[in-house]
């Protein structure tokens, strides 16, 4: 190893003679008289409690001594640098003494030689890693591109004029480390001791059968041979080219959400029990597509050949397709001839999800928190005054501020009291897994986006919206409010009808001020001071209809 001690004046430390005896606690005296103390010690690599500041604790040389136990058989260095100049005056000695006090016989040092400079930088070079050192002694010319990568990311973590940055760098990242739960693992590969496995006769686990192990459907592709069999092995047959199965499923699901029933349409079910496709061989090349496999029949996008598994070109492939961009008007033939478009004669048209329901109500009025990712919230729902098992109330306390108004996807779900508004649009309980949900159309569902207080709170923001931004006379602020609703301007006959809403409604709530006020204001809260509540409790009435129409709970 090197020792390299530092002159604060940076005059140079002769070296002439050195004696050596044996463990790591170093100390130098000058003429045998005048002990050099030491202020830093620091090493490029240590054993773990054995730092190299522990050389300049000499109380117990066996407890405290520099070790590199782990990294024997390598090159390392231990830098000390003297707490004040040394002054050596001419013709004297500087006398090393390296005692090795260990109880195993073969942890002694080798090889060594001890160094002395004079070179103000020296601290530096010492907390430098060797492989940065390295990659800098090597000529420009010479340095290789992870060579040039180490030095650049060296220097941006010593820079001076990057302090501030470094500093909100690591508070960041304590945050984020903060964010994340401690790592615990649920599943581990059992590569020895593995259980034995054996059948059981009718469920029975105490009438077992005989052995057996992992292994694939005999209808499908076997695992490769000589694979080992665990997840990973499992995880690669599924995506495997020669799977039958999977491109086919993920892309009949993706269908299924653009089109509202897959080609197989029972997307949880691909087996015996299920559906046949109506569309075989459209679902063989869109698997094709999406798995970025050749067909030698049909021709294949470039997307999909250079980015197999790419499900948003997979996506863009399917919504600019004609068939999805038809129209979703249909006649009386075509209802009789083809209700539920297997036939693909027309555009999509059902009901949107539950969730999207109410994150495009919220978003329409201006209302809906882009935040992302976070602990559940818990918005608005009726207080039914009821108790669940064991006494807890179904009842909640509403999220404040914009957790109140994110997205559906973030909402408290318990599966013993799902969210009413959610339910009542077939969302599942999730007491089981659900592929495919059964879409119904029940005057339950009118009543909920009539009444519901978090429709009701949509419709008022609207209101406030329309008002606002709408310009100034009621025909200009309907159409406002129309395109926000269903991104199309209204016909005449739908725009006059709006406006007569809004002139019966403001005549009303004009004569019946608390009625206007309880409209208006709840449970969205007070409006501004100069507001008319009269003409915001009628636009909260239009509102409370475009929310309802057929074009804005329907997709189409």
């Amino acid at each position: 190893f090197r020792i390299l001690i530092l002159n604060d004046q940076h005059e140079p430390i002769w070296q002439q003679e050195v004696t050596a005896a044996p463990n790591p606690n170093t100390e130098m005296t000058v003429g045998g008289q005048q002990p050099i103390a030491f202020e830093i010690a620091l090493a490029d690599y240590s054993q773990s409690g054995f730092d190299p500041a522990a050389v300049l604790n000499n109380k117990d040389p066996k407890t405290n001594g520099w070790a590199v136990g782990g990294g024997i058989g390598q090159s390392h260095s231990l830098t000390l640098i003297a707490k004040k100049p040394i002054d050596v005056p001419t013709g004297s000695t500087v006398a090393v003494t390296i005692e090795q006090e260990s109880s195993f016989a073969n942890h002694t040092l080798g090889h060594f030689k001890l160094s002395a400079t004079d070179e103000p930088g020296v601290e530096e070079w010492a907390r430098t890693p060797a492989i940065v050192v390295a990659a800098i002694q090597t000529a420009v010319a010479d340095r290789s591109a992870a060579q040039r990568d180490l030095i650049t990311r060296q220097f941006l973590s010593i820079a001076p004029g990057l302090d501030a940055t470094r500093q909100q760098l690591a508070a960041v990242r304590k945050s984020l480390s903060d964010l994340k739960p401690e790592t615990v693992p649920i599943l581990k590969e059992m590569t020895a001791n593995r259980r034995v496995t054996k059948l059981q006769h009718r469920g029975n686990f105490e009438d077992l059968g005989q052995e057996v192990t992992e292994g694939t459907p005999a209808a499908l592709m076997p695992l490769p041979e000589g694979a080992p069999r665990n997840r990973l092995t499992l995880a690669k047959w599924l995506v495997d080219a020669n799977n039958p199965l999977t491109a086919r499923v993920i892309a009949n699901r993706y269908w299924e959400q653009l089109f509202g029933i897959g080609i197989v349409s029972t997307s949880e079910e691909f087996g015996s029990q299920g559906d046949q496709p109506s569309h075989p061989e459209l679902l063989d090349w869109l698997a094709c597509e999406l798995a970025g496999i050749p067909d030698a029949s049909k021709p294949q996008s470039p997307a999909a050949a250079q980015h197999p598994w790419d499900t948003k070109a997979f996506l863009k492939t399917l919504v600019m397709s004609a068939t999805y961009r038809q129209s979703s008007k249909v006649s009386p033939e075509l209802i009789q001839r083809d209700p539920d478009n297997r036939l693909l004669a027309r555009g999509p048209r059902f009901r949107l999800s539950a969730e999207t329901l109410r994150d495009q109500a919220l978003f329409v009025s201006g209302l809906l928190s882009p935040k992302m990712f976070g602990p559940p919230v818990k918005p608005p729902q009726p207080n039914l005054g009821l108790s669940a098992a064991f006494g807890s109330s179904t009842d909640w306390q509403t999220s404040m501020g914009e957790d109140k108004y994110r997205r559906g996807l973030y909402t408290t779900w318990r599966r013993s009291n799902p969210y009413p508004s959610m339910a009542t649009f077939d969302a599942p309980n999730r007491e089981v897994c659900t592929v495919r949900r059964v879409r119904t159309n029940t005057p339950l569902q009118a009543l909920v986006m009539l009444n519901d207080p978090v429709y009701i709170e949509a419709a008022q923001a609207l209101a406030r919206r329309v008002v606002k931004e709408g310009r100034a006379t009621p025909a200009e602020r309907a159409t406002y409010g129309f395109r926000l609703a269903l991104s199309r301007p209204p016909y005449e006959s739908e725009l006059a009808r709006l406006v007569i809403l809004y002139e019966k409604s403001l005549m009303r709530f004009s004569q019946n001020p608390e009625d206007a006020r309880r409209m208006a204001t709840e449970p969205l809260g007070p409006a501004d001071k100069d507001a008319n509540v009269a003409e915001l409790a009628a636009w909260t009435v239009v509102s409370n209809v475009l929310l309802n129409l057929d074009e804005a709970v329907m997709k189409r």
